[in-house]
């Protein structure tokens, strides 16, 4: 019986496997390398640094020591996000969830508004021109939604902290988009939409879900939901859906690459540790919240950023971390 296994080393562009008989067998995938420390490999060695961002259709992306900066790339569309943009968001955040080079991400626009929201050009709702019945088609729209979804909670659950940048309209699914980033800063003229209702849907990528625990008035948001109105830069930040107004884009962009920037200097232990159990926290108990803090910080007071920080407090320097 042959027995497959894969060597502990990087090989560009091929895996070698090895049979029972110890010959190497080049693959000829030449898109997946494989690493580990021991000799049986568990994962797929994720692409790291700049090109790993590359050739994309709906984003523009550009790393910048350790920031990854994103920008929603479909100008002559007013950003509308199509079947292109779900897949690509979602890559790039598992990309860079896993990409050491990466310690901050900040997404905004480079059209003159941040987002119209859902392309619906191509219909909503429509599938395949086969008839099937209305079981078969619910259940496939069912897992079309859920792949949908997964773009945002990708950002949601991104180990890397997030920065949203909003300028001009953000509408339905830019709502969806900036509810699931860490943190959330406009400029003056920014406003916001969840428009779903007008085009007679329930917002489905997570608004409905994140949105009131953000914001913590629950009257305000259900408001929002069900007119579909406007709500100004001023109106978001007094409800806490912003915490930070400029006047300009240019101006709110330099304050999140400044917030970045300090956060991108602190142990990205210390970082992946606090969103992990802030993520936690939000949807459980305070008990629960505190078990799962001991039970997380129990390996994570581990690390050797530890020892880093006392030192460099007391010396009164700088300590440079070192990569996940």
């Amino acid at each position: 019986m042959t027995r497959t296994r894969f060597y502990p080393r990087d090989v560009p562009n091929t895996c070698s496997i090895v049979n029972a008989g110890r010959k190497p067998i080049a693959s000829t995938n030449p898109y997946i390398k494989f690493k580990s420390k021991y000799k049986m490999v568990a994962e797929a060695e994720v692409v790291s640094g700049p090109q790993a961002y590359a050739n994309l259709e709906t984003l523009r992306c550009t790393l910048q020591d350790t920031i990854l900066h994103v920008e929603l790339n479909r100008p002559t569309k007013l950003n509308a996000m199509n079947s292109v943009f779900w897949v690509e968001y979602k890559k790039v955040f598992d990309i860079a969830a896993q990409d050491p080079e990466v310690r901050v991400i900040i997404v905004s626009s480079n059209a003159r508004i941040f987002t119209a929201g859902l392309d619906i050009s191509g219909g909503i709702g429509v599938g395949s021109k086969v008839e099937v019945d209305a079981g078969r088609r619910g259940i496939s729209m069912y897992h079309s939604l859920l792949k949908t979804q997964a773009a945002f909670t990708a950002q949601a659950t991104c180990q890397k902290a997030s920065i949203a940048v909003v300028h001009g309209a953000c509408i339905g699914g830019g709502v969806d988009l900036i509810s699931a980033a860490d943190i959330r800063y406009c400029s003056k003229d920014a406003y916001f939409c969840i428009k779903e209702v007008d085009v007679a849907l329930a917002a489905d990528v997570g608004t409905l879900q994140r949105l009131p625990k953000i914001v913590g008035n629950d009257s305000w948001v259900r408001e929002m939901c069900l007119t579909a109105r406007n709500a100004s830069s001023a109106e978001a930040m007094s409800v806490g859906l912003i915490s930070k107004v400029c006047d300009t884009k240019e101006a709110a962009l330099a304050a999140a690459f400044e917030t970045a920037k300090l956060i991108a200097s602190k142990s990205p232990v210390a970082i992946v540790s606090t969103k992990q159990v802030l993520n936690y926290s939000r949807d459980h108990t305070v008990e629960e919240g505190l078990q799962y803090v001991a039970t997380w910080n129990a390996f994570a007071l581990q690390t050797a950023d530890l020892a880093k920080a006392g030192i460099a407090s007391l010396q009164k320097k700088q300590v440079t971390f070192s990569k996940l």
